[in-house]
């Protein structure tokens, strides 16, 4: 058993590590026998050695020696020069006028600092750390399963197309053999009649032998010859076979038609996780739980809206309520779970309004293209809050911060920006990118606004196709310009556009009736359909439940799409 760190045996002395101690050098916090005290007193880089009874001991520290003073040590700190000092070097006034401290206090100083550090690494970033790899770990597990339901959805797609390319090649055998048959029958009829000619002229050889072989007179004129009868020979009928054409087989076209996998990778967030912690922070709830996409999304409700022609915009004012308007003057409020319009308002105008949005507070905002006005409605009144010359205002949103974001073209159709107000106030102005290209396209093609939840700013641009999203600064992060196979294989057509609490962006697609689901950083996602028909507004409850308003139809559709 090693007497020197066995659990179950004696201190032994730290020179001669045999005998029990009962001896300690404060000044050197050296451990003795009786018989190594002298030993120890006698090495020459010691001095002044104050040695006590073992059980006498204090906790005296061991104080530095001085980096000027070999043989001086340091009981003091100065904290100017950053270093412990000693008498001696208080004594030669090169520390005269600077800030000292005991080396005691400032040991105590840096315990406690080391102490919190420690504790801060086993009561926080340990526990975080383990949180993380369990995280990857979970994520991991989540990505083997949705590969596996990934190739397991491209196997059932391959089934189905060879379901369909069997079908297809049975009817086309189907119509072989037809072909077939109709072609045979036909030769069939034409043998049948050539071989009763060839009988009848059997029959009639044999009739003329035996006349020319008789003397009886009255035979041989009662013979008449028939040859003209078989002189014209039945037409020749040459089948014509169908021939089969193998359509080309084009990589390209083939892999646009049967799916395509969009691109993946690996996105790095350096702000992704948070230390972990045992206090709530007043921030603790600002971030949403993570939510999976259904499998495939569902609708929980229609609403029928009642106007006498298009159906635009859909924007929620609660979970139970939505906003709505559509080609007249009228903004309708109806209540989601009972369908029924609970209150109708006319712009302040009397003219169609472009968009609609709602405040942080709950009032209704409208754009008035006509006058070139954004309107807010407080306690039943409208007022205008924004007035502009020159350009149209077009789309609006209310951001987390309560400002408004407002889309507007130029007069001359030349032109298109994003402004920011707060209130009345113009604070910032989106239009061109870093190399001063402009951002959106200049023409009479709608565009739609949306604040994302990581303040990304996100347009729906019709006329350049696109959605085009940038930061909150306005510099440009991407566009996204669809994704291949469409549903009704149209060109992407953006409309209205909105975001949930995962920062995905949604999009209206008018043209292939159906709405774009792609993450914060551009990448698709998914299709959802749900049998819509021309969606155009679009807009998201706190429990991230969809709203489509429908154009011709004029309803608005409640989806689910996340678990």
């Amino acid at each position: 058993m090693d007497p020197r760190t066995s659990a179950q045996d004696v201190m032994r002395c730290d020179l001669c590590e045999t005998a029990v101690i009962q001896m300690h050098c404060e000044t050197c916090l050296v451990n003795l026998c009786k018989a190594c005290v002298g030993e120890h007193i006698s090495t020459g880089e010691y001095k002044d050695h104050k040695i006590v009874k073992f059980h006498d001991r204090q906790s005296t520290p061991l104080y530095p020696r001085c980096t000027t003073h070999a043989k001086e040590r340091c009981e003091m700190y100065c904290k100017q020069c950053d270093i412990p000092v000693c008498l001696s070097c208080l004594a030669s006034k090169q520390h005269l006028g600077h800030e000292l401290s005991k080396v005691l206090q400032v040991l105590e100083e840096k315990k406690d600092i080391i102490v919190k550090e420690r504790n801060e690494l086993i009561d926080t970033i340990y526990p975080t750390y383990q949180d993380i790899a369990s995280n990857v770990q979970n994520r991991m597990s989540q990505l083997e399963k949705e590969y596996g339901d990934l190739s397991t959805a491209i196997i059932k797609h391959e089934e189905d197309w060879h379901r369909e390319i069997d079908k297809l090649v049975k009817k086309l055998k189907a119509e072989v053999d037809e072909m077939k048959n109709t072609q045979l029958q036909t030769l069939q009829k034409q043998l049948n009649e050539i071989n009763k000619t060839m009988s009848d002229i059997t029959e009639e050889i044999n009739s003329t032998e035996t006349a020319i072989d008789t003397n009886d007179l009255s035979k041989l004129f009662s013979v008449k010859s028939n040859v003209s009868r078989y002189i014209n020979l039945p037409h020749k009928m040459i089948p014509l076979l169908p021939k089969f054409i193998p359509g080309k087989i084009h990589w390209e076209e083939l892999s646009k038609i049967f799916g395509a996998l969009s691109s993946n990778s690996l996105k790095t967030d350096e702000h992704g996780y948070s230390m972990k912690t045992t206090q709530k922070s007043p921030e603790a709830g600002s971030s949403p739980p993570v939510k999976q996409l259904l499998d495939g999304p569902e609708t929980v409700t229609t609403i029928d809206t009642g106007y006498r022609d298009n159906l635009y915009n859909v924007v929620c004012l609660s979970d139970e309520e939505i906003w709505t308007n559509g080609y007249d003057s009228t903004m309708k409020l109806f209540s989601i779970n009972q369908g029924s319009l609970l209150k109708s308002v006319r712009t302040k105008s009397w003219k169609i309004p472009f968009d609609i949005a709602v405040t942080k507070s709950g009032d209704l905002v409208y754009t008035d293209t006509s006058d070139r006005t954004v309107n807010i409605m407080k306690n039943e009144k409208i007022e205008k809050v924004i007035r502009i010359r020159n350009w149209r205002t077009r789309s609006v949103c209310s951001t987390s911060s309560g400002d408004l974001l407002v889309i507007m073209d130029s007069d001359d159709y030349k032109q298109a920006k994003v402004v920011r107000y707060t209130g009345s106030t113009k604070k910032q102005t989106i239009q061109f990118d870093d190399k001063g290209r402009p951002l959106y396209s200049f023409d009479s093609y709608r565009k739609y606004i949306t604040e994302n939840k990581n303040l990304d700013i996100c347009v729906s641009d019709s006329g350049a196709r696109a959605v085009v999203v940038v930061n909150q600064a306005g510099k440009l992060r991407f566009r996204y310009t669809g994704h291949i196979p469409a549903p009704k294989y149209q060109p992407f057509n953006p409309r209205g556009i909105t975001t949930d609490s995962q920062s995905h962006i949604l999009t209206a697609d008018v043209k292939n009736d159906c709405v774009h689901l792609i993450d914060q950083d551009g990448q698709f996602l998914r299709y959802i359909a749900c049998e819509l028909s021309q969606p155009w507004g679009l807009c998201t409850d706190t429990n991230d439940n969809l709203f489509v308003a429908q154009l011709l139809n004029i309803q608005v559709k409640k989806i689910k799409y996340l678990q």
